[in-house]
């Protein structure tokens, strides 16, 4: 299957194996989830390639077996949510950087939260010392 995915093409085994890719942009050092209105030819590439190894996937497995591993997925990422907080080492940047691919991981699967629940979970996982700020 390994050499069949990497045939068809490379990236397509890449997003496999890493998972998917979503359009980003940086603003003052801050990565975030680009806007549909500022996607250009290569994000929507990167989306196709996404779909393509989703169904490449699908295809693969049968239904049931489909369900429980995205169940086992969306379990795991929930868990990495639930435990997410700034390492001491972390900029602010790196951290919102973990934090935006769990979030888009979790949307991908179809789980999703809401932005007033992403700000309360980005506030209550920084450290001490950001307390003044």
């Amino acid at each position: 299957m390994t050499i069949f995915l990497q045939s068809i093409d490379y990236q397509l085994w890449h997003i496999i194996v890493n998972g998917p890719r979503m359009p980003t942009r940086t603003i003052e050092g801050v990565v975030s989830p680009k806007p549909e209105n500022e996607y250009n030819d290569n994000d929507f590439r990167m989306l196709q390639l996404n779909s393509k190894a989703k169904h490449v996937l699908f295809c693969a497995v049968g239904p049931n077996e489909f369900n429980r591993i995205s169940s086992s997925k969306i379990s795991m990422l929930v868990h990495e949510y639930e435990l997410f907080v700034m390492h001491n080492d972390e900029s602010i940047s790196d951290m919102f950087t973990r934090f935006t691919i769990i979030i888009n991981s979790l949307k991908n699967l179809g789980k999703s939260y809401s932005n007033h629940e992403l700000v309360r979970k980005i506030l209550r996982c920084l450290p001490k010392s950001w307390t003044p700020k």
